[in-house]
């Protein structure tokens, strides 16, 4: 099965609260109570992983690049986005609405004591941090993995397909898709309001980019618009297409390299 893709706000100490489960999962209660789950590893300049569609942040730990980060003495933050992992799932379509994730993760990242950050997002995940990109100061650097310009269309077809989809309309070109979230007990409300408030970033946007940015794609990855025009719209930007399709290039050791180079370039 193919992935698909995958604000004011004031942290104070009556909204941010961090908890401790019998397994060493920490959580922080985000803008409107929601339940976040996350991890931190290691002790250097933060890197951000957001991760992509129907996986959650343990997925970052069976790839080379989270081994090689915490190697080359980068601390890592991962997170499961709202809706996914251990995180809350919220079923009402509001909270998936106005940035509600990238608020999530800004919040996260004050509540740490971050002063300044790298964040790697891949799918649906870049989609995400392209917003961080456009509204977070602290962000110095950004990579946009497995992403092409499709969704700086807010009318994307492929997004509104999976929306009707998970609502529980038929479309056979996703009954295969359908089937694997309910054999592995997926939360299928919770996919499905994902795509439903998932952001565009428009090109006037990115247009306006002043940061190094990293556009990368695997050379047999066209599952989301192309690449390369997603990388012509981003001013400072730098474009690699390491081997691979899009379920396999992020777990791979070219595209672990490619993203250190990246991020040790002063």
């Amino acid at each position: 099965m193919k992935s698909i893709m995958t604000i004011l706000f004031a942290l104070s100490t009556t909204n941010g609260l961090l908890a401790q489960s019998a397994d060493s999962s920490k959580y922080f209660k985000s803008f409107d109570g929601t339940q976040i789950h996350y991890q931190v590893k290691g002790d250097g300049f933060p890197i951000l992983l957001v991760h992509g569609f129907v996986v959650n942040g343990e997925s970052w730990k069976r790839t080379m690049l989270y081994k090689d980060l915490l190697a080359s003495g980068y601390q890592v933050i991962v997170v499961d986005l709202r809706g996914n992992g251990k995180s809350d799932r919220p079923h009402h379509e509001s909270a998936y609405l106005k940035d509600a994730e990238a608020n999530d993760l800004m919040q996260l990242i004050s509540f740490l004591k971050i002063k300044r950050y790298a964040v790697v997002g891949y799918s649906r995940g870049a989609i995400i941090t392209s917003r961080l990109l456009v509204l977070d100061q602290r962000v110095t650097k950004a990579v946009l993995g497995g992403m092409g310009s499709a969704f700086t269309d807010p009318e994307w077809p492929r997004r509104l397909m999976f929306y009707r989809a998970l609502s529980g309309e038929p479309v056979p070109e996703l009954e295969g898709f359908i089937k694997y979230v309910k054999e592995s007990g997926l939360d299928q409300r919770s996919l499905a309001l994902m795509q439903y408030g998932q952001p565009s970033t428009s090109d006037a946007e990115l247009s306006k980019n002043v940061k190094p940015v990293l556009v990368i794609c695997g050379d047999k990855d066209e599952d989301n618009g192309s690449s390369e025009a997603l990388f012509k719209m981003i001013p400072h930007a730098q474009y690699k297409r390491p081997p691979g399709d899009h379920n396999n290039t992020v777990r791979t050791a070219e595209f672990s390299n490619e993203v250190l180079t990246f991020l040790n370039e002063k």
